[in-house]
Protein backbone atom coordinates (compact mmCIF):
# COMPACT_ATOMS: atom_id res chain seq x y z
CA UNK A 1 0.00 0.00 0.00
CA UNK A 2 1.55 3.84 -0.59
CA UNK A 3 1.45 5.61 2.08
CA UNK A 4 0.76 8.65 0.37
CA UNK A 5 -2.48 8.48 0.11
CA UNK A 6 -3.31 6.22 2.79
CA UNK A 7 -5.83 7.32 5.62
CA UNK A 8 -2.93 7.24 8.22
CA UNK A 9 -1.64 10.01 9.53
CA UNK A 10 1.32 9.99 7.31
CA UNK A 11 -1.49 10.61 4.53
CA UNK A 12 -2.89 13.51 6.42
CA UNK A 13 0.53 15.07 6.93
CA UNK A 14 1.22 14.98 3.26
CA UNK A 15 -2.29 16.36 2.65
CA UNK A 16 -1.49 18.91 4.84
CA UNK A 17 2.25 19.92 3.12
CA UNK A 18 0.33 19.85 -0.44
CA UNK A 19 -1.98 22.58 1.15
CA UNK A 20 0.95 24.46 2.21
CA UNK A 21 2.81 24.14 -0.71
CA UNK A 22 -0.62 25.96 -2.20
CA UNK A 23 -0.77 28.67 0.13
CA UNK A 24 2.79 29.11 -0.62
CA UNK A 25 2.06 29.65 -4.03
CA UNK A 26 -1.10 31.91 -3.80
CA UNK A 27 1.08 33.95 -1.23
CA UNK A 28 4.29 34.65 -3.34
CA UNK A 29 1.87 35.02 -6.14
CA UNK A 30 0.32 37.55 -4.38
CA UNK A 31 3.26 39.94 -3.58
CA UNK A 32 4.24 39.32 -7.24
CA UNK A 33 1.66 41.23 -8.57
CA UNK A 34 2.24 44.49 -7.04
CA UNK A 35 5.47 44.81 -7.70
CA UNK A 36 7.84 47.96 -6.61
CA UNK A 37 5.24 49.37 -4.39
CA UNK A 38 6.98 49.84 -1.08
CA UNK A 39 9.83 50.83 -3.04
CA UNK A 40 8.87 53.45 -4.75
CA UNK A 41 6.49 55.07 -1.85
CA UNK A 42 9.59 55.82 -0.06
CA UNK A 43 11.73 57.64 -2.87
CA UNK A 44 8.36 59.36 -4.25
CA UNK A 45 8.71 62.35 -1.77
CA UNK A 46 12.66 62.63 -2.37
CA UNK A 47 12.34 62.41 -5.90
CA UNK A 48 9.56 65.29 -6.20
CA UNK A 49 10.95 67.52 -3.95
CA UNK A 50 13.88 67.29 -5.65
CA UNK A 51 11.94 67.79 -9.02
CA UNK A 52 10.24 70.61 -7.88
CA UNK A 53 13.92 72.11 -6.99
CA UNK A 54 14.68 71.24 -11.13
CA UNK A 55 11.96 73.35 -11.82
CA UNK A 56 12.85 76.22 -9.80
CA UNK A 57 16.09 77.04 -10.88
CA UNK A 58 15.00 76.40 -14.64
CA UNK A 59 12.17 79.00 -14.31
CA UNK A 60 14.80 81.59 -12.49
CA UNK A 61 17.46 81.50 -15.22
CA UNK A 62 14.55 81.34 -17.80
CA UNK A 63 13.12 84.67 -16.01
CA UNK A 64 17.25 85.90 -16.05
CA UNK A 65 17.50 85.41 -19.45
CA UNK A 66 13.93 87.46 -20.58
CA UNK A 67 15.70 90.44 -18.28
CA UNK A 68 17.98 93.38 -19.42
CA UNK A 69 21.00 91.75 -20.51
CA UNK A 70 23.47 92.74 -18.13
CA UNK A 71 27.00 90.94 -17.27
CA UNK A 72 25.23 89.94 -13.57
CA UNK A 73 22.16 88.81 -15.05
CA UNK A 74 24.29 86.43 -17.58
CA UNK A 75 26.76 85.44 -14.67
CA UNK A 76 23.09 84.74 -12.65
CA UNK A 77 21.42 83.12 -15.07
CA UNK A 78 24.28 80.29 -15.55
CA UNK A 79 24.43 80.13 -11.80
CA UNK A 80 20.69 78.97 -12.16
CA UNK A 81 21.43 76.71 -14.90
CA UNK A 82 24.29 75.24 -13.01
CA UNK A 83 22.12 74.28 -10.26
CA UNK A 84 19.72 72.95 -11.74
CA UNK A 85 21.62 70.35 -13.96
CA UNK A 86 23.06 70.14 -9.69
CA UNK A 87 19.22 69.19 -8.96
CA UNK A 88 19.52 67.38 -12.16
CA UNK A 89 21.88 65.15 -10.45
CA UNK A 90 20.94 64.59 -7.21
CA UNK A 91 17.25 63.42 -9.17
CA UNK A 92 18.87 60.99 -11.19
CA UNK A 93 20.61 59.97 -7.93
CA UNK A 94 17.76 59.16 -6.35
CA UNK A 95 16.13 56.96 -9.35
CA UNK A 96 19.58 55.29 -8.81
CA UNK A 97 18.76 54.32 -5.46
CA UNK A 98 15.03 53.39 -5.79
CA UNK A 99 15.99 51.08 -8.61
CA UNK A 100 18.60 49.82 -7.17
CA UNK A 101 16.47 49.22 -4.24
CA UNK A 102 13.82 47.59 -6.33
CA UNK A 103 16.06 44.99 -7.96
CA UNK A 104 16.92 43.90 -4.34
CA UNK A 105 13.51 43.64 -3.65
CA UNK A 106 12.36 42.24 -6.93
CA UNK A 107 15.55 39.45 -6.70
CA UNK A 108 14.02 38.18 -3.24
CA UNK A 109 10.56 37.83 -4.72
CA UNK A 110 12.24 35.83 -7.27
CA UNK A 111 13.85 33.70 -4.80
CA UNK A 112 11.02 33.22 -2.61
CA UNK A 113 8.84 32.08 -6.53
CA UNK A 114 11.55 29.53 -7.22
CA UNK A 115 11.89 28.28 -3.66
CA UNK A 116 8.40 27.46 -4.01
CA UNK A 117 8.21 26.30 -7.14
CA UNK A 118 10.66 23.98 -6.28
CA UNK A 119 8.85 22.06 -3.26
CA UNK A 120 5.82 21.77 -5.63
CA UNK A 121 7.55 20.18 -8.54
CA UNK A 122 9.58 17.89 -6.39
CA UNK A 123 5.82 16.78 -4.22
CA UNK A 124 3.89 16.77 -8.36
CA UNK A 125 7.45 14.43 -9.03
CA UNK A 126 6.57 12.09 -6.51
CA UNK A 127 2.92 11.83 -6.92
CA UNK A 128 3.93 11.00 -10.74
CA UNK A 129 5.64 7.73 -9.38
CA UNK A 130 1.84 6.47 -8.47
CA UNK A 131 -0.36 5.12 -11.22
CA UNK A 132 -4.08 6.24 -10.96
CA UNK A 133 -4.75 2.21 -10.57
CA UNK A 134 -2.75 2.54 -7.28
CA UNK A 135 -4.18 5.78 -6.05
CA UNK A 136 -7.56 4.22 -6.58
CA UNK A 137 -6.63 1.03 -4.73
CA UNK A 138 -5.16 2.92 -1.95
CA UNK A 139 -7.87 4.83 -1.43
CA UNK A 140 -11.24 4.55 0.65
CA UNK A 141 -13.75 5.81 -1.68
CA UNK A 142 -14.28 7.19 -5.01
CA UNK A 143 -14.42 10.86 -3.23
CA UNK A 144 -11.33 10.35 -1.55
CA UNK A 145 -9.21 9.73 -4.80
CA UNK A 146 -11.79 12.66 -6.59
CA UNK A 147 -10.00 14.80 -3.70
CA UNK A 148 -6.82 13.73 -4.11
CA UNK A 149 -7.11 14.57 -8.13
CA UNK A 150 -8.12 17.86 -7.37
CA UNK A 151 -5.56 18.74 -5.13
CA UNK A 152 -3.28 17.77 -8.07
CA UNK A 153 -5.05 20.11 -10.42
CA UNK A 154 -4.57 22.93 -8.24
CA UNK A 155 -1.22 22.40 -7.83
CA UNK A 156 -0.27 22.10 -11.19
CA UNK A 157 -2.80 25.42 -11.97
CA UNK A 158 -0.74 27.23 -8.88
CA UNK A 159 2.39 26.22 -10.12
CA UNK A 160 1.90 27.38 -13.39
CA UNK A 161 1.00 30.77 -12.40
CA UNK A 162 3.93 31.04 -10.85
CA UNK A 163 6.20 30.01 -12.85
CA UNK A 164 4.31 33.10 -15.12
CA UNK A 165 5.09 35.13 -12.10
CA UNK A 166 8.89 34.43 -12.21
CA UNK A 167 8.71 35.14 -15.89
CA UNK A 168 7.60 38.65 -15.41
CA UNK A 169 9.08 39.19 -12.60
CA UNK A 170 12.60 38.29 -14.74
CA UNK A 171 11.92 40.84 -16.99
CA UNK A 172 10.79 43.67 -15.19
CA UNK A 173 14.57 42.72 -13.38
CA UNK A 174 15.98 43.01 -16.94
CA UNK A 175 14.64 46.21 -17.16
CA UNK A 176 15.51 47.89 -14.62
CA UNK A 177 19.19 47.39 -14.89
CA UNK A 178 18.99 48.39 -18.24
CA UNK A 179 17.51 51.37 -16.85
CA UNK A 180 20.02 52.04 -14.20
CA UNK A 181 22.78 51.37 -17.25
CA UNK A 182 20.53 54.60 -19.09
CA UNK A 183 20.55 56.37 -15.23
CA UNK A 184 24.33 56.08 -14.90
CA UNK A 185 24.82 57.09 -18.99
CA UNK A 186 22.78 60.49 -18.14
CA UNK A 187 24.82 61.16 -14.77
CA UNK A 188 27.80 61.15 -16.40
CA UNK A 189 26.66 63.46 -19.79
CA UNK A 190 25.21 65.69 -16.90
CA UNK A 191 28.41 65.92 -15.18
CA UNK A 192 29.95 66.62 -18.53
CA UNK A 193 27.45 69.32 -18.79
CA UNK A 194 28.10 71.10 -15.30
CA UNK A 195 31.23 71.48 -16.05
CA UNK A 196 31.21 73.01 -19.18
CA UNK A 197 28.43 75.20 -17.44
CA UNK A 198 30.98 75.93 -14.97
CA UNK A 199 33.17 76.77 -17.36
CA UNK A 200 31.52 78.71 -19.81
CA UNK A 201 30.81 81.23 -16.54
CA UNK A 202 34.45 81.47 -15.79
CA UNK A 203 35.38 82.05 -19.02
CA UNK A 204 32.62 85.02 -19.51
CA UNK A 205 34.24 86.56 -15.91
CA UNK A 206 37.75 86.15 -17.65
CA UNK A 207 36.78 87.65 -20.51
CA UNK A 208 35.00 90.54 -19.84
CA UNK A 209 37.41 90.95 -16.00
CA UNK A 210 33.64 91.82 -14.74
CA UNK A 211 32.98 94.97 -16.53
CA UNK A 212 30.08 95.85 -17.94
CA UNK A 213 31.13 97.47 -21.14
CA UNK A 214 33.63 94.60 -21.92
CA UNK A 215 30.30 92.46 -21.26
CA UNK A 216 28.09 94.14 -23.69
CA UNK A 217 30.85 94.73 -26.63
CA UNK A 218 30.90 90.67 -26.60
CA UNK A 219 26.87 90.44 -26.66
CA UNK A 220 26.88 92.58 -29.71
CA UNK A 221 29.35 90.76 -31.80
CA UNK A 222 27.87 87.36 -30.41
CA UNK A 223 24.31 88.72 -31.32
CA UNK A 224 25.26 89.69 -34.96
CA UNK A 225 27.02 86.19 -35.32
CA UNK A 226 24.15 84.47 -34.04
CA UNK A 227 21.75 86.74 -36.18
CA UNK A 228 23.98 85.61 -39.44
CA UNK A 229 24.18 82.03 -38.77
CA UNK A 230 20.33 81.92 -37.83
CA UNK A 231 19.69 83.43 -41.36
CA UNK A 232 21.84 80.87 -43.28
CA UNK A 233 20.09 78.13 -40.74
CA UNK A 234 16.50 79.80 -42.13
CA UNK A 235 17.49 79.63 -45.89
CA UNK A 236 19.67 75.72 -45.11
CA UNK A 237 15.56 74.70 -44.27
CA UNK A 238 13.50 76.29 -46.64
CA UNK A 239 15.72 74.90 -49.39
CA UNK A 240 14.38 71.43 -48.05
CA UNK A 241 11.13 72.68 -50.52
CA UNK A 242 8.50 71.65 -47.97
CA UNK A 243 5.07 72.30 -47.65
CA UNK A 244 4.07 74.03 -44.44
CA UNK A 245 1.22 73.82 -42.67
CA UNK A 246 0.14 74.46 -38.99
CA UNK A 247 -0.52 71.07 -37.83
CA UNK A 248 -1.59 69.45 -34.72
CA UNK A 249 -3.05 72.05 -32.80
CA UNK A 250 -1.54 70.04 -29.51
CA UNK A 251 1.66 70.45 -31.01
CA UNK A 252 2.57 67.19 -31.35
CA UNK A 253 2.18 66.53 -27.55
CA UNK A 254 5.12 68.57 -26.77
CA UNK A 255 5.08 69.28 -22.63
CA UNK A 256 2.84 73.33 -22.12
CA UNK A 257 5.99 74.10 -20.10
CA UNK A 258 8.31 74.06 -22.74
CA UNK A 259 6.02 75.07 -25.57
CA UNK A 260 4.62 78.08 -23.55
CA UNK A 261 7.65 79.21 -22.65
CA UNK A 262 9.74 82.14 -24.09
CA UNK A 263 11.55 80.84 -27.20
CA UNK A 264 15.11 79.03 -25.95
CA UNK A 265 14.39 80.55 -22.75
CA UNK A 266 14.14 76.98 -20.65
CA UNK A 267 16.53 74.00 -20.81
CA UNK A 268 14.99 70.55 -21.42
CA UNK A 269 15.06 67.30 -19.62
CA UNK A 270 17.55 66.30 -22.72
CA UNK A 271 19.98 69.11 -22.24
CA UNK A 272 18.04 71.05 -25.48
CA UNK A 273 16.77 74.67 -25.26
CA UNK A 274 13.00 74.65 -25.64
CA UNK A 275 11.10 75.13 -28.55
CA UNK A 276 14.20 73.96 -30.50
CA UNK A 277 13.68 71.03 -33.31
CA UNK A 278 16.50 69.14 -31.19
CA UNK A 279 13.94 69.68 -27.89
CA UNK A 280 10.85 68.24 -29.79
CA UNK A 281 12.29 65.51 -31.30
CA UNK A 282 13.99 64.49 -28.26
CA UNK A 283 10.19 64.88 -26.58
CA UNK A 284 9.30 62.12 -29.25
CA UNK A 285 11.94 59.40 -28.89
CA UNK A 286 10.60 59.95 -25.16
CA UNK A 287 7.06 59.85 -25.65
CA UNK A 288 7.51 56.84 -27.63
CA UNK A 289 10.37 54.91 -25.76
CA UNK A 290 10.43 56.24 -22.23
CA UNK A 291 13.48 57.19 -22.23
CA UNK A 292 16.12 59.61 -24.27
CA UNK A 293 19.71 60.09 -24.04
CA UNK A 294 21.13 63.09 -22.50
CA UNK A 295 22.56 64.87 -25.33
CA UNK A 296 23.15 68.17 -23.44
CA UNK A 297 26.03 70.16 -25.11
CA UNK A 298 26.31 68.41 -28.06
CA UNK A 299 22.50 69.06 -29.24
CA UNK A 300 22.91 70.54 -32.78
CA UNK A 301 20.89 68.57 -35.22
CA UNK A 302 23.60 67.82 -37.23
CA UNK A 303 25.37 66.27 -34.50
CA UNK A 304 22.86 63.74 -33.52
CA UNK A 305 23.79 61.00 -36.28
CA UNK A 306 27.48 60.96 -34.48
CA UNK A 307 25.59 60.87 -30.97
CA UNK A 308 23.20 58.31 -31.91
CA UNK A 309 26.26 56.25 -33.18
CA UNK A 310 28.16 56.76 -29.93
CA UNK A 311 25.05 55.22 -28.13
CA UNK A 312 24.59 51.63 -30.37
CA UNK A 313 21.23 53.34 -31.60
CA UNK A 314 21.00 52.65 -35.46
CA UNK A 315 20.97 54.99 -38.14
CA UNK A 316 20.04 54.75 -41.81
CA UNK A 317 19.11 56.57 -44.35
CA UNK A 318 15.55 54.67 -45.25
CA UNK A 319 12.83 56.70 -43.89
CA UNK A 320 10.38 54.47 -40.91
CA UNK A 321 7.56 56.13 -39.70
CA UNK A 322 8.34 57.14 -35.78
CA UNK A 323 12.15 57.69 -36.74
CA UNK A 324 14.11 60.96 -36.65
CA UNK A 325 14.94 62.37 -40.03
CA UNK A 326 18.12 65.12 -39.54
CA UNK A 327 19.10 67.77 -42.08
CA UNK A 328 22.87 68.42 -42.43
CA UNK A 329 21.73 71.40 -44.07
CA UNK A 330 23.04 74.45 -42.34
CA UNK A 331 25.15 75.43 -39.77
CA UNK A 332 22.74 73.65 -37.21
CA UNK A 333 21.34 70.84 -39.10
CA UNK A 334 17.59 70.10 -38.61
CA UNK A 335 15.86 67.69 -37.26
CA UNK A 336 11.92 66.52 -37.62
CA UNK A 337 9.61 64.10 -36.44
CA UNK A 338 8.56 61.19 -39.23
CA UNK A 339 4.78 60.60 -38.87
CA UNK A 340 4.01 59.37 -42.66
CA UNK A 341 6.07 57.78 -45.37
CA UNK A 342 4.61 57.52 -48.75
CA UNK A 343 7.56 56.34 -51.34
CA UNK A 344 10.45 59.08 -51.12
CA UNK A 345 8.04 61.64 -49.60
CA UNK A 346 7.65 61.69 -45.54
CA UNK A 347 5.23 64.24 -43.51
CA UNK A 348 7.25 65.17 -40.76
CA UNK A 349 5.99 67.59 -37.23
CA UNK A 350 8.80 69.64 -36.31
CA UNK A 351 9.38 72.78 -34.20
CA UNK A 352 11.61 75.82 -35.03
CA UNK A 353 11.56 75.30 -38.84
CA UNK A 354 11.18 78.77 -39.37
CA UNK A 355 14.11 79.70 -36.55
CA UNK A 356 11.41 81.36 -34.79
CA UNK A 357 10.48 78.54 -32.26
CA UNK A 358 7.17 77.72 -34.01
CA UNK A 359 5.16 74.71 -34.18
CA UNK A 360 4.59 72.80 -37.73
CA UNK A 361 4.34 69.62 -40.32
CA UNK A 362 4.93 69.24 -43.70
CA UNK A 363 5.54 67.20 -46.56
CA UNK A 364 8.92 66.69 -47.58
CA UNK A 365 11.31 64.52 -50.18
CA UNK A 366 12.86 62.76 -47.27
CA UNK A 367 16.16 60.77 -49.94
CA UNK A 368 18.70 62.88 -48.52
CA UNK A 369 17.70 62.54 -45.11
CA UNK A 370 19.96 60.70 -42.32
CA UNK A 371 17.33 58.83 -40.26
CA UNK A 372 17.43 57.66 -36.29
CA UNK A 373 15.77 55.00 -35.06
CA UNK A 374 15.36 54.99 -31.36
Amino acid sequence: MNKRWSATPAKRSKLTFTRSVLVGIAIVTTIAVPINIANADSFDEQIKTIQAQVDSFNNEAARLRAEADTLQNAVSALTAQKSAIQAEIDLNQAKYDQLLADIVDNEKKLADQQKVMSNAISDLTSESSTSPIELLASSHSIGDYIDQQEYSSSIRDQLEASIGQVRETKELLAKQKKDIEQVISDQRARRDTLASKESEQASLLAQTRGQESEYQSQVGAKNTEISNLRAQQRAANASLGGRVVAGDPGRGGYPAYLANAGHDALVDPWGMYNRECVSYTAWKVYQKTGSMPYWGGHGNANQWPSSARADNIPTGSSPKVGSVAISMNGYYGHAMWVEAVNGNMIYVSQYNYDLAGSYSEMWVNGSNFTYLYF
